[in-house]
């Protein structure tokens, strides 16, 4: 027998920074025997440091040998504190009755698990943009002394906005986009590095950079600004030294603040870099920040600071143009580059020439028919990125808080004779772990699959989204729920959904609604109506089936009751968007081509309501099961067959036609 392998807490591989005080221990079994299976398995823990021994007597949690095939427990000891690192080992026992070897030793660290560990206060700068301007990019930094040995250093960081970190001139960590879109007015996840390996004894530095990002930036076709007017940062690095002792270094008003050669910065209209405007060393120790300012300190703005669940949006894979780029037209400096993959990220540019020359990145899915990248589609989205050279050696440029789909790429102003090799493209998404594979004798079919998975990369970029090119990068809730048992079979989204579950849960009217986008960027209206707003309950209910998690269904039980009781409030006679009660009724059936002019379809929006009513009302029965609450599995069960007597009643006739005679009415 081979030990258990792949041992994850929370669906992550050894983290830092769980806020969950009875995290789920998950692991795989390695038996390559035939009809090999689990009989018991038994897990240890501790948090002693050092190598975790059965039998010194010291243990923090022993499960015992537990009689069970599930690969999956919930940690049953005492609470962790803050900052505290458990570690724990696995064994299982096959049908014989054999036990396997111990696995080998997995970790995770806890976040700051009280409001009170936080000693750092928001800072920013003092420049401010408007809902139609924007302004640069503020760099922050601070120094600061160790006078003795460390052992270990933990960097807690986030922001209103988008950051990157430097300590002593590196960038902290290979994430992006952090700390991730939330709906900012309610919670903020925060994220947690490693950084013992960058201090030294003696001076250190402290930098970041912010970005306006989902915050202040453009998120949709309205203006900037959905959530506040200039991004913040909230940073605290705790060094605890060999002796035990803890130096905590905070944001704070002692930090100083500059602007440098990021003038703009957005999510969907793109970056303006100008070289040389770069501010040197500015992230490492000696640097004279003479000429910086004094931060601007804000007001604690009072929503959740949680510890970040789900993978983290990292650079994947780089991909070269296929051919030497095109001039057209014939010596008009414009070049157009072809990746031959539609992709969602940005591109890396290398090229030298005089300084002050500006150069134009302009990014497309498709041509039009002339040849020329084709940005109609994008509508407000410009996805255009600006680059100023500094001159001299060769200059290689990378946007920091940006990020387009496409597969084209046009070059603008640059005088010479452009070649491939100055252009790369960067695939950014969530680092989803493959699990799923598809092919068959059929290259039609072999390619469909293709762009499925491209598709659900690129548009899974810390959240699901619908597109990843033009000014609509949402979380549209009925996208995610239709796709969401597909993507399961492809990737592992187990902590990628069950972090939007909750972010489903932010978004929850008072009444009960879930709106039609999530984080909710004041789309309205505020319920999203069926099928959109059932994904509160669809997407739950999935993760429960593709991964055995009941802890998703008591995390959202609440919230999707409440749910269920607005959908009956809200109903006529168990009918659901019911015209007299109900003037909008919801999308309908979007985009359906049965109804010429009309974007919502013929089928009746009662009719797609009340079938989203007893299919969930029926799910939430399935899930009150799975935790033991028989009494409302009842009660709801019960409710499913009213709603769909009620659907009969209404919508089919007495010769078994369904009212509206379309195709999905059927």
């Amino acid at each position: 027998m081979h030990p258990p392998s792949n041992l994850r807490c929370e669906y992550l591989t050894n983290p830092l920074g769980i806020e969950a005080v009875r995290p789920r221990l998950s692991w795989e079994l390695r038996d390559p025997r035939r009809g090999a299976h689990q009989t018991a398995f038994q897990v240890q823990l501790d948090t002693a440091i050092g190598p975790l021994l059965e039998d010194r007597g010291t243990l923090r949690w022993d499960s015992g040998q537990c009689h069970s095939q599930e690969t999956a427990v919930v940690y049953d000891g005492p609470p962790l504190g803050s900052a505290q690192r458990a570690v724990w080992r696995v064994r299982t026992w096959d049908s014989a009755g054999q036990p396997s070897p111990w696995s080998e030793l997995a970790w995770w660290e806890t976040g700051l698990l009280d409001p009170g560990d936080w000693q750092a206060i928001w800072i920013g700068g003092p420049l401010v943009g408007g809902p139609q301007t924007t302004s640069p990019a503020p760099f922050l930094r601070t120094s600061f002394t160790l006078d003795q040995p460390h052992r270990s250093a933990r960097l807690y960081v986030t922001a209103l906005g988008l950051y990157e970190c430097y300590l002593n001139g590196q960038r902290v960590g290979d994430q992006v986009f952090c700390p991730g879109w939330t709906d900012y007015a309610t919670r903020v996840q925060y994220q947690v590095y490693d950084v013992s390996e960058l201090l030294e004894i003696g001076e250190n530095a402290l930098g970041a950079i912010l970005g306006d990002g989902w915050y202040c930036g453009h998120v949709e076709w309205r203006g900037r600004q959905r959530y506040g007017d200039r991004p913040k940062l909230l940073a605290q690095l705790i060094v605890t030294a060999d002796d035990g002792s803890r130096t905590v270094i905070s944001s704070g008003a002692d930090w100083r603040v500059a602007y440098g050669p990021i003038l703009e910065s957005d999510l969907l209209m793109g970056e303006s870099y100008d070289a040389r405007r770069e501010l040197g060393a500015w992230s490492s120790p000696g640097y004279a920040a003479t000429h910086w300012m004094h931060v601007e300190t804000f007001a604690d703005p009072g929503i959740v600071r949680s510890a970040m669940r789900g993978p983290a949006v990292r650079q994947i894979a780089e991909i070269k143009p296929i051919a030497e780029p095109r001039e057209l037209p014939a010596h008009s400096g414009r070049w157009i580059f072809d990746l031959g993959q539609n992709m969602v990220g940005r591109v890396r540019l290398k090229m030298s020439g005089v300084a002050g020359t500006s150069v134009t990145l302009n990014h497309a899915e498709v041509l039009d028919a002339s040849g020329d990248i084709y940005t109609a589609n994008l509508r407000t989205a410009k996805q255009t990125d600006h680059y100023t050279l500094k001159g001299g050696e060769p200059e290689t440029y990378e946007p920091h808080f940006t990020f387009h789909g496409f597969r084209y790429v046009g070059l603008c102003g640059y005088s010479g004779i452009a070649t491939r090799d100055m252009i790369t493209g960067l695939v950014l998404h969530s680092d989803l772990a493959q699990t799923g594979e598809f092919s068959c004798s059929n290259p039609l079919l072999n390619q469909l699959q293709h762009n499925i998975e491209w598709g659900q990369r690129g548009n899974f970029l810390d959240i699901p989204t619908d597109c990843p090119q033009r000014d609509e990068r949402l979380g549209w809730t009925g996208d995610a729920q239709v796709f969401i048992r597909t993507a399961a079979y492809n990737m592992d989204v187990a902590a990628f959904f069950s972090r939007w579950c909750r972010d489903l849960e932010d978004a929850q009217t008072d009444e009960g609604a879930y709106p039609c986008v999530v984080p909710n960027t004041g789309v309205v209206p505020s319920d999203g109506g069926p099928a959109w707003a059932d994904a509160g309950i669809i997407c739950p209910w999935t993760i429960w089936q593709c991964y055995g998690d009941t802890r998703i269904i008591e995390q959202r039980y609440s919230s999707m009751a409440k749910f269920v009781a607005y959908m009956r409030e809200k109903s006529l006679n168990l009918i659901r968007a019911h015209p007299d009660v109900d003037s909008w009724g919801g999308f309908g059936d979007w985009l359906a081509l049965d109804g010429p002019g009309n974007v919502e379809g013929v089928t009746p929006k009662e009719l797609i309501g009340t079938a989203f009513f007893s299919h969930s009302a029926r799910l939430l029965a399935d899930m009150a099961v799975a935790i033991g609450k028989t009494e409302d599995a009842a009660r709801y069960r019960m409710l499913a067959e009213d709603v769909r007597h009620a659907f009969l009643r209404r919508f089919v006739t007495p010769e078994g036609q369904i009212v509206g005679n379309t195709q999905t009415s059927y």
